[in-house]
């Protein structure tokens, strides 16, 4: 079932996602409509808060992006990314490897029509459980390091405008404010 995608200015998506201590029948189905809403709003990911649950759950696929590549390896050795595609992670933590960073522009399905150069670490570590609850172990770079930490951030409550330069946020600041409160009407006029 696709889900309706919060937008800025919804409260859900400062909220820290709890941890999941099973995966089961529910939190299947939950991936299945992440998975069916990202895919249907043309994402290349989606965070459990964008679609107003509050759950460290995440769903990636970088297939379709040809113009910026994504690395992979697993155990240590170079895998073909679409070998975990569409990528479930389930209670992921990430670390950066080294200190190298890379700037690129970034996009959110939660700000429509808003795009910034972000900057992250360039490599990084993650662990999670995938769908089926089994443990994640791999490390990854350009493209899917990019929306595998932004996505992990929406699981913390941390929106990619918090990742802004001041300048950025500040030119954005009328798109911003619009949309907040546009979502902020829309909330009142559920109650």
């Amino acid at each position: 079932m696709t889900l309706p995608v919060v937008k800025y200015g919804h409260p859900v998506l400062r909220q820290k996602g709890e941890e999941i201590k099973a995966v089961t029948p529910e939190v299947r189905q939950f991936i299945a409509d992440l998975l069916e809403t990202m895919y249907a709003s043309h994402g290349i990911g989606l965070a459990a808060q964008q679609v107003a649950r509050a759950w460290r759950v995440t769903v990636i696929d970088v297939r379709e992006v040809s113009d910026r590549p994504s690395t992979l390896e697993r155990a240590g050795k170079p895998a073909p990314v679409e070998s975990l595609m569409p990528l479930v992670l389930v209670n992921p933590v990430v670390s950066p490897v080294g200190r190298q960073t890379n700037t690129g522009p970034e996009g959110c399905l939660s700000f429509p029509e808003m795009f910034a150069d972000i900057t992250r670490p360039e490599i990084v570590d993650v662990s999670a459980l995938d769908a089926e609850g089994r443990p994640l172990e791999f490390r990854c770079g350009g493209l899917l390091a990019r929306a595998v930490q932004h996505e992990v951030d929406h699981l913390n409550g941390i929106l990619f405008i918090d990742r802004m330069d001041a300048d950025t946020r500040a030119s954005l600041k009328p798109q911003l404010d619009k949309l907040q409160a546009q979502t902020k009407a829309g909330l009142a006029r559920q109650r």
